[in-house]
């Protein structure tokens, strides 16, 4: 009667742990945010402490190297190729259609504007913002145009996800992820697993974009700027700080500080995380900083969601910085009472902050009316779309054969390097049981709360068994505790079921999507240089040890945590997994995933795959059932047997066969 009454308290919310005012779909947000202020506070004190010029140098290298680093480095320059496709007339410039090629293959359809007139003019390089129509959206039309009419050559390029260079097609010739910040975001589940980032992809088109604009012969190569507006001005601070050639640079809204970000609206699409940025002490404000005492001018409006105190905080640090080097004149603020968008102060703003430090003319030229051009007529190619149209490589196909080449280059899996990168620092658990109900055999259930001494708290339900022969189980469902109910306490198992954090009681109120409602506390612990799936293994082997459990169950998008707390931790005697993802080289080497995210270990691949840590197991038994592909769907027992030849051999080479339980139910 109590394992039917426990599983029904169990499959609704009367065992809740949390009390509604806790606000525990905020606890890990919260816990994360806290983690990352230590980090800032630790930042504060060492920039506090720049006394001279050597200091800040020292500072500027350190940080461009770990920057650098942290997207995985970036590849030989191969040949441009490029082509131009077409010429459009305006009043005082003209515009020619081009495409190059950042990579072998990989194609970039930009517009180049140049002004009437004998040059060699200043070239200025504007990356969009997230639109869908890329380099035509007006106000980046407007923004190139005033720029040409007032002697600067212009080169706007389409981002990937954008314009002409949706990098997954649908059978229509369509883009097949809807949204750019999706698409990006997508693209940085598995560029992470390979040690790269959408960022990377990213940065280096608009590095090999200024290498194409200071190309051309209308262009004078040693007077580059750079401006953007959101994405774009995203990609303006990363290109300033990291390009030496860009003499002016203009983001607009887009700088603030991380702290500022993380307090407001949070972490956003994929290449907007950098890799570890917060531990290694990168913030906004280094990206002005690290390029003084070159020109810059941060662009904001008023009615941002890209905090504007975060702006001013960044401006004030910048100001003393510049000045320290002996040129506090070359960095200011612009900021308008509007809202997010490259309206057209900020576009003036920009076109006169490069007129003055790439012509040498500091006046002040209004925008004043003119026509901008149809989508249509800035088309580079046939079909508008890179891919349907050249046959060329995405950003996936680079990421598939990175991973293919990290697969065939690996060899055993050394659990120290494993421990490396999931970056460990919970520490122990403390058990806070509430009250239990008890039977007339003695058996219970007990509410229990797990606190870390950093205050990172899991819910959790203890369900026990008289008999001390018992072995204990640890469940980890994706659904949280109450997955239990369903599954193991009816058959009478001794268990603790946990909520890990973001799941069940902890799990982020935020609508179901392709990388799970914890997609934005994931970026702050890929910030932190602390992945989430490290921070939830590291909770469950403390777990592990305070309850002396010996059997693990994990279940869908936990079931990696599970596998890594056995491969880890030799207390776990059997491993139960159900619904795990076949590897992670099956999400690298996919162009769509859902929910695997979360899971996502920068740079895993280059030491090991889940099943490099099964057969690392080897001869405890294991059991594997109804292993699923990258989107959640299943796969054959011939897949599954493929992916996991190599756990077969090492369960054979351990005289251990009847141990391992690979299997798919029909």
């Amino acid at each position: 009667m109590l394992l039917m009454t426990l599983a029904l308290l169990l499959s609704q919310d009367d065992l809740t742990v949390l009390k509604a005012e806790d606000q525990p779909r905020k606890m890990l947000y919260r816990y994360l945010e806290a983690e990352c202020g230590k980090k800032f506070d630790e930042r504060r004190k060492a920039v506090a402490a720049l006394a001279t010029p050597e200091d800040v140098k020292k500072r500027q290298e350190m940080l461009r190297a770990k920057f650098i680093e942290a997207l995985g480095g970036f590849p030989d320059r191969t040949p441009l190729n490029p082509r131009v496709t077409g010429t459009l007339q305006g009043d005082g410039f003209k515009v020619e259609k081009v495409i190059y090629e950042s990579r072998p293959d990989h194609h970039i359809t930009a517009n180049l504007y140049i002004p009437s007139g004998k040059g060699p003019f200043p070239g200025v390089l504007v990356p969009c913002g997230h639109s869908e129509n890329g380099k035509a959206v007006e106000t980046y039309q407007r923004a190139c145009i005033l720029m040409a009419k007032n002697g600067l050559a212009v080169l706007c390029y389409d981002p990937i996800g954008q314009g002409e260079r949706k990098q997954l097609l649908n059978e229509k010739g369509e883009a097949a992820i809807k949204g750019s910040t999706t698409e990006h975001t997508m693209v940085e589940v598995g560029a992470l697993l390979v040690g790269w980032s959408t960022a990377t992809f990213r940065i280096w088109d608009g590095i090999r974009s200024l290498d194409y604009l200071a190309s051309r012969p209308e262009v004078d190569p040693k007077k580059l700027g750079c401006t953007g507006n959101s994405g774009g001005g995203t990609m303006t601070a990363y290109l300033m700080a990291l390009d030496e050639r860009i003499v002016a640079a203009a983001p607009s809204c887009y700088i603030t500080t991380l702290e500022r970000l993380f307090a407001t609206i949070g972490p956003q699409d994929g290449e907007q995380n950098i890799t570890g940025q917060v531990a290694f002490g990168m913030e906004h404000t280094d990206y002005v900083t690290m390029r003084a005492p070159r020109p810059t001018l941060i662009c904001i409006g008023t009615q941002d969601y890209f905090d504007a105190q975060g702006a001013w905080t960044t401006f004030r640090e910048a100001k003393r910085i510049y000045g320290m080097l002996g040129h506090g004149e070359r960095v200011d603020l612009f900021e308008y009472n509007d809202k997010h968008g490259f309206s057209k102060p900020r576009r003036e703003a920009a076109m006169r902050w490069m007129r003055r430090w790439l012509l040498g003319r500091d006046d002040a030229p209004v925008e004043g009316d003119f026509p901008v051009f149809k989508d249509a007529e800035l088309q580079c190619t046939e079909t508008g779309q890179v891919l349907s149209a050249l046959k060329g490589k995405s950003v996936f196909d680079f990421i598939a054969a990175r991973a293919r080449e990290l697969n065939a280059a690996r060899g055993p899996v050394l659990i120290e390097d494993v421990r490396r990168r999931l970056a460990f620092g919970v520490g122990a658990l403390e058990a806070k049981p509430g009250k239990a109900v008890i039977s007339a055999t003695g058996e219970f259930a007990q509410p229990a709360v797990w606190k870390s001494p950093s205050n990172l708290i899991l819910p959790g339900v203890v369900h026990s068994h008289p008999d001390p022969w018992h072995r204990k189980i640890v469940f980890l469902g994706s659904s949280g505790k109450h997955q239990a109910a369903r599954e193991w306490i009816p058959k009478g198992n001794p268990m603790i079921a946990v909520d890990l954090p973001g799941v069940g009681e902890t799990a982020p109120e935020e609508k179901p999507g392709p990388f799970g409602k914890e997609w934005r506390e994931t970026f702050l612990t890929i910030h932190l240089g602390r992945p989430l799936l490290g921070l939830r293994v590291d909770c469950v082997n403390a777990l592990v040890e305070g309850v002396a459990a010996d059997i693990l169950v994990g279940q869908a998008e936990l079931a990696p945590v599970a596998l890594h707390v056995a491969a880890l931790d030799s207390r776990v005697k059997q491993l139960h997994l159900d619904g795990m993802v076949l590897s992670w080289s099956s999400v690298a080497q996919a162009t769509q995933s859902r929910n695997q995210l979360a899971n996502a270990v920068p740079g895993a691949l280059k030491s090991y795959d889940l099943p490099d840590l099964a057969a690392a197991l080897a001869p405890r038994p294991l059991t594997i059932r109804n292993p699923v592909d990258p989107m959640g769907k299943p796969v054959t027992q011939a897949e599954l047997e493929a992916a996991y030849a190599k756990v077969r051999e090492a369960y054979k080479a351990a005289g251990a066969e009847k141990n391992l339980v690979l299997e798919v139910k029909p």
